[in-house]
């Protein structure tokens, strides 16, 4: 930058020659400058008013619309955006049908430390290991010595535990409160409840997210604020849960088995009102999920839900609704039960030889394997796996726990004739006892398609229907015969009038083929028969039992006297009054006689 000297020599001479005063010059440069300079200040002033307005009315014009919005949207509960001591630790409660209490909160205490300011953590360490012997006392002190300065020790205290570690007297033993979940009715329907664990961690409170069951299905629903702690209802009754839970404890441990599952459904509403399976947890302190074997081996896998097996001669019943439904047959009609029947190098077979001849209810009731693969080759494989379809036997199961994600059917690759012959008597195809449930409460409601839930409803459903009115009365019918005069004769509860069917499938070997003497039984059930209520479906892994001098594996030895015990005592539960059915006229004369 050249600047402009104030006293210029050629201008200060001329002024000279003329007479004039130098020091004019110099004031007029001089104030010339300072005009210059207070022009170029005026104008960046100018400038930084203006970039100030723009900013200001950028601004607020932002302000104005976000009142604006704010003022038009409805209003919404806010939520916690902050980490540590900002998390939300409140979660619903659940609860059964009738308000009891399945989950809950209660505040309790998580313990950390704080090494650097420990008096003695050598002692801290020692004391710590004999109030919580789970802890492993090397690594504790390790962490207590080296060079950290936070360290989780427990993440909940039970009220004696916290007296415990404060009388260590330690002042870098600290506690920091919290609330947990809390499930006051331990293993009782422990496989729906799944359990809760610790999400994000402060030192004031953390984070209760679900991690199984319906906790984690409705997770959000649960630590949503705008829902006001309102409490999640299942269709669940503990006091029909607990009792299937004790009668199929004992009936699995009578039966020699490995495991063992339940279901009851309301057959209108598709409410399960009890689902069991065995062996069980407590989601209070939920166990650790196997690292190697066989998953169905640990107490966290729910056979109800997760468990697909052939269910062997239960499908009979399907086969004989969609021949009847379709007009292939009646309920009288004449089915060729003359075996063995061969297709190619295989051979069906009965398991007793019952004569030429069956009607097509004797092939339910004496569960004829060749009656009922007949009567399937007059439907056919594509019209067999619709009609299973429509009952929702090929999807995984909607019911609303996480684990019914993983139920999906085992279907043949190929439905070829075959497949279709042994399919109709419950082989070659998978599902599980929640899905037998479903599908039998879709055939003896009246027909129409039920979808199981755990939430609690208040009216009936109303499913696309599958079969006629007509065609169902005659499967409840079927089912009546299967108990008093065929396979499933233990099965009577005097009063309840049950229906049912059992089932008996060899268990399949991991590398293929079957055992020999290993079973899965089923007896899926109805009740009372007059007026259809709930089904009731009791599955056992592995049964055997002494019976007549040898011993018993079928569903007619093993699964139907649980399942009848079962009934006899959640059916007064239920409401049910039992009902003296009215004899012969014959039996009558008898009596009296």
């Amino acid at each position: 930058m050249i600047r402009t000297p104030l006293r210029p020599l050629a201008r200060i001479l001329s002024a000279r020659e003329q007479g004039e005063n130098p020091d004019r010059i110099e004031r007029d440069n001089i104030r010339a400058r300072h005009d210059d300079m207070q022009g170029k200040a005026r104008q960046r002033a100018e400038g930084r008013l203006l970039v100030l307005s723009v900013l200001f009315l950028a601004a607020f014009s932002a302000v104005g619309l976000r009142m604006g919005s704010i003022s038009v949207s409805a209003p919404q509960e806010p939520r916690s955006g902050g980490g540590g001591d900002n998390i939300l630790a409140q979660r619903a409660d659940i609860t059964d049908r009738n308000g009891h209490i399945l989950a809950t909160n209660i505040a309790t205490y998580a313990l950390y430390a704080h090494p650097q300011q420990m008096i003695d953590p050598v002692g801290a360490a020692a004391r710590l290991a004999e109030i919580f012997p789970e802890l492993d006392h090397e690594q504790i002190l390790r962490q207590f010595t080296g060079e950290r300065k936070f360290v989780w020790v427990r993440q909940k205290l039970s009220p004696e535990q916290r007296q415990a570690v404060h009388d260590i007297g330690e002042p870098g033993l600290l506690f920091g409160p919290r609330e947990m979940r809390l499930y006051p009715n331990g293993a009782l329907a422990a496989h729906v409840m799944g359990g809760a664990s610790f999400g994000r961690e402060g030192v004031n409170s953390a984070e209760v997210i679900g991690v199984a069951g319906v906790e984690q299905v409705f997770d959000e629903t649960l630590r949503d604020p705008a829902n006001n702690g309102a409490p999640l209802v299942l269709s669940l009754d503990m006091t029909v849960q607990a009792v299937a839970e004790e009668v199929l404890d004992g009936g699995m441990q009578l039966m020699s088995a490995k495991g063992a599952s339940s279901v009851l459904m309301d057959i209108h509403t598709g409410e399960v009102i009890s689902v069991v399976s065995l062996p069980d947890f407590d989601p209070n302190e939920r166990p650790r999920p196997l690292t190697e074997g066989d998953q169905s081996d640990s107490p966290l896998f729910n056979r109800a839900v997760q468990g697909v097996y052939e269910l062997g001669s239960t499908y009979k019943l399907f086969a004989l609704a969609q021949g009847i439904e379709e007009g292939l047959i009646n309920a009288n009609t004449m089915i060729d039960t003359q075996g063995p029947m061969q297709w190619g190098r295989f051979k069906i077979r009965d398991f007793h030889d019952y004569g030429p001849q069956l009607t097509a209810t004797d092939v339910l009731v004496k569960s004829s394997n060749i009656g009922t693969a007949r009567i399937a080759l007059m439907f056919g494989g594509e019209r067999q796996r619709a009609f299973l379809a429509s009952m929702g036997l090929t999807e995984p199961s909607p019911l609303e726990i996480i684990e019914a994600s993983g139920s999906q059917p085992l279907l043949p690759p190929n439905w070829s004739e075959l497949s279709t012959m042994t399919i109709s008597y419950g082989h070659g195809i998978s599902a599980s006892p929640m899905h037998l449930a479903a599908a039998y409460a879709t055939m003896v409601n009246g027909g129409t398609r039920v979808t199981p839930t755990l939430l609690r409803q208040d009216n009936a459903q109303t499913g696309p229907r599958v079969i006629s009115e007509q065609t169902s009365r005659i499967a409840v019918d079927m089912l009546r015969q299967v108990v008093t005069r065929g396979t499933a004769s233990f099965g009577d509860v005097e009063g309840y009038e049950v229906g049912g069917k059992t089932g008996s499938a060899d268990k399949p070997r991991p590398n293929g083929g079957y055992y020999d003497d290993k079973v899965i039984s089923t007896f899926a059930s109805v009740f009372p028969a007059s007026d259809p209520q709930y089904v009731l479906i009791v599955t056992l892994d592995e049964p055997s039992i002494e019976g007549l001098g040898e011993v018993r594996r079928t569903a007619g030895w093993t699964a139907v006297p649980v399942a009848a015990e079962m009934t006899r005592r959640v059916a007064p539960l239920l409401g049910l009054r039992p009902q003296i059915e009215t004899p012969a006229l014959t039996a009558v004369t008898l009596s009296s006689n």
